[in-house]
């Protein structure tokens, strides 16, 4: 039979150290626990983040309140008579109010929605993400036409 002759690498394996076994191991006396105090001691175990009596991090820094909702959609509201009086000033039948808000407020990605505030005159035909129920009916009691972007 051949001969195995695998080691383990050197440096990779360490002798135990034995504490309190004499002055001469380099570990005897007080075995690396200095002189006296609570450390020195059996059984001490410290409080996790204890920072000797200082306030610890965990107090200083401010507890957060809230909750941020990641999944949330920004919806931008407009009623009837705000549009109404757009496209009377600017003598428009058609408006599509995203285009609108990106042009006025610089706002992108934000959803658009249509309440049934106020009156409207004229058929006109607005663009939008959402709709009332209520601008629903004002729009196709008006004779206009309500288009949801997809």
């Amino acid at each position: 039979m051949d001969k195995i002759e695998l080691k383990p690498q050197k440096g990779s394996v360490k002798n135990r150290t034995r504490k309190g076994r004499g002055n001469s191991s380099g570990h005897g006396g007080e075995c690396g626990r200095g002189h006296k105090g609570q450390r020195s001691r059996s059984g001490f175990s410290q409080m996790s983040g204890f920072e000797g009596g200082q306030m610890p991090l965990y107090r200083r820094i401010p507890k957060k309140n809230g909750f941020f909702n990641f999944n949330r959609k920004e919806v931008v509201a407009f009623n009837l008579e705000y549009i109404s009086e757009i496209c009377k000033t600017s003598g428009v039948s058609e408006i599509d109010l995203r285009d609108f808000l990106s042009k006025t407020q610089k706002s992108t990605g934000a959803l658009v929605k249509v309440l049934g505030n106020g009156e409207l005159s004229g058929g006109l035909s607005i663009i939008a993400d959402r709709f009332s129920k209520t601008a629903i009916s004002k729009i196709a009691s008006s004779k206009g036409k309500a288009e949801v972007i997809k």
